[in-house]
């Protein structure tokens, strides 16, 4: 009970953490939000490993530095996406990409898969079909762009899954602090370039408010606390039950998202799309369980 317990309140914080990040990330940019959320976040793993006492060892730092390639691409996509999209309907497609891409790797490597992951796997493909392509007028729509971000930050995200999973069991939060080092360390040099692009060709870049800078500043660093604090119950889940379950709980995550972009920001989701959003959490904990 404790366990499930764990993993629904982790899968809310996860998608609370999203919804920060793209309102972040719509004031001050996704470049630039990654990198502070990332920054964030380390300073509290730093404080959670200083009492967990993890071993850190060659395989932890590889691992780490390799995930946190992945997950620089992962959420900086993803709250690029969120920024200039839906949050209701991009999260849940991102959940279920980044579901099907550790089930794609499970079959090349020879293992076999329960036929939930295949129903799974359809239904992701039907939800994306409802969500993306309702035909309403007055229904959220994505644009060509943020979907395609939604799936490339899905399939970076079961990428980081799969090589984290790699990471010794006895290293503690050292891939995770690792993994947010590499992460921040991408997203400030991408700034850097970005900025010293503008420059040299002499555009105005994006002119935001003081107000916008330091509200932005806030939301990304409560987004990296935020998401930090969900990792750590992920931990918490797995060392007083099984990893299946929680992998099945944490799928829930765009959960969190969806009720906030929902009452928070008034999207107005239309009912097939409603359906697609019902048939994309199936989708995700099937995946996991296969």
């Amino acid at each position: 009970m404790l366990t499930v317990l764990v993993g629904l309140v982790s899968a809310v914080i996860f998608g609370t953490a999203d919804f920060f990040g793209g309102l972040a990330s719509r004031r001050i940019g996704s470049v630039l939000a990654t990198p502070v959320a990332a920054l964030s976040g380390l300073v509290l793993y730093f404080g959670i490993e200083a009492f967990l006492g993890g071993r850190l060892s060659a395989e932890a730092v590889g691992y780490g530095v390799l995930s946190g390639v992945f997950g620089a691409i992962a959420i900086g996509l993803l709250y690029a996406c969120l920024a200039i999209g839906p949050m209701s309907i991009l999260s849940p497609l991102t959940a279920v990409v980044s579901a099907i891409v550790p089930l794609v790797w499970a079959l090349v490597g020879g293992e076999t898969v329960r036929w939930t992951g295949w129903i799974g796997l359809v239904l992701g493909l039907v939800a994306i079909v409802f969500v993306a392509f309702v035909r309403e007028r007055e229904a959220v729509r994505l644009t060509t762009r943020a979907l395609l971000m939604a799936l490339g930050s899905g399939t970076a995200i079961g990428a980081f899954l799969i090589v984290i999973d790699l990471a010794p069991d006895d290293s503690g939060l050292w891939p995770m602090i690792m993994n947010r080092s590499v992460n921040a360390a991408i997203m400030l040099l991408v700034f850097a370039g970005v900025a010293i692009v503008r420059r040299a060709r002499g555009g105005p870049g994006a002119r935001r408010s003081g107000s916008d800078w330091r509200r932005g500043l806030w939301l990304a660093t409560i987004c990296g606390l935020i998401d930090a604090t969900a990792n750590a119950g992920l931990l918490l889940g797995v060392r007083i039950g099984d990893l299946s379950v929680m992998a099945v709980l944490t799928a829930l995550y765009p959960i969190g998202t969806v009720i906030l972009a929902r009452f928070v920001l008034k999207e107005r989701i239309a009912p097939l799309q409603i359906v697609g959003l019902v048939l994309a959490i199936a989708a995700s904990v099937l995946l996991a369980l296969a």
